[in-house]
């Protein structure tokens, strides 16, 4: 008898939007936080600008979205000097990686929120939009802008396409990127193509809500600080983060959308691309019209 083989299913994949492959324009990035996270993300969002344009890509434009100031408890965590004490976090860290790179990034001395936006709605456009937050509420406002900056944007240059969020605590963390509306896909016999990569706000809404602290305020100094985050938790998800998006410029297809870390066991899990499942609705029962008697 003869035996039928059984068809695998096809591994799915996202095609990265195929503007971001050959652009004309360097890429315009909003990276929100300028914190533990965030200032590790600049540095590599840096060196991969710097790769980019060797590569004769145009690169990267960032913005820094970040309102604080530098306290003494950020030094030795976060990458600021004493020097830099009282100064906004943004701004210093942008004038370090433009006298460094020879870049001309930006420094946003306010929130990322739509109070700011709706003063200056142009600082809203950016393709890539990262978010380095420590507050759920934080997430859920920039998700929110950025559903509705899909509707209204449309088409235009530096229309939002993605975006990644920083997520830790003490010992573990996430990235995780997501796309702002769908994006359109190839036809590929090789590879089941995935439009739509699922926000993170939706996605892992409940944990989200159910894993942030009650207790926000700031800590006092180093020793302090890190007993609610280790040394090196934001350094190692910054580094992966940007080899994630390495490999969205450089391949231009991802078969992971992001990864869970665990430090103090050393163990990483990555997040599959995969297809959504279809919702199938029940049937409505099939009633029987009534005749007259």
């Amino acid at each position: 008898m003869k035996k039928i083989k059984s068809r695998q299913p096809l591994a799915a994949v996202h095609v990265v939007e195929k503007e971001w492959l050959n652009p004309y324009n360097p890429i315009v990035v909003n990276l929100i936080g300028a914190g533990g996270t965030g200032s590790q993300v600049l540095t590599a969002l840096g060196r991969m600008n710097h790769a980019l344009t060797e590569l004769n890509h145009p690169g990267l434009f960032v913005r820094l979205f970040d309102d604080d100031k530098v306290e003494r408890a950020n030094l030795g965590r976060q990458l600021f000097a004493t020097a830099e004490l009282k100064q906004y976090k943004a701004v210093a860290l942008i004038n370090r990686v433009n006298l460094f790179f020879g870049t001309n990034w930006k420094a946003v001395t306010a929130r990322y929120d739509k109070a700011s936006l709706k003063e200056q709605p142009e600082l809203a456009q950016a393709g890539l939009t990262i978010s380095c937050v420590d507050t759920v509420k934080a997430r859920l406002e920039i998700a929110d802008i950025l559903k509705g900056l899909s509707k209204h944007y449309g088409n235009v240059r530096n229309k939002p396409v993605y975006y990644m969020d920083f997520g830790n605590s003490r010992f573990t963390g996430q990235v995780i990127l997501s796309t702002i509306g769908k994006v359109a896909q190839p036809q590929m016999k090789k590879y089941d193509t995935v439009d739509a990569l699922p926000m993170v706000t939706d996605e892992f809404r409940e944990l989200l809500l159910a894993s942030e602290s009650s207790d926000r305020t700031p800590s006092c100094s180093l020793a302090e600080a890190l007993t609610k985050q280790d040394l090196f938790i934001n350094s190692a998800l910054a580094n992966t983060g940007a080899s994630l998006l390495w490999q969205l410029f450089r391949e231009g297809m991802l078969f992971n959308r992001g990864f869970f870390v665990n430090l103090k066991e050393f163990r990483m899990q990555p997040l599959k691309v995969t297809k959504p499942l279809a919702v199938i609705m029940p049937m409505k029962p099939n009633r029987a019209k009534k005749t007259a008697a």
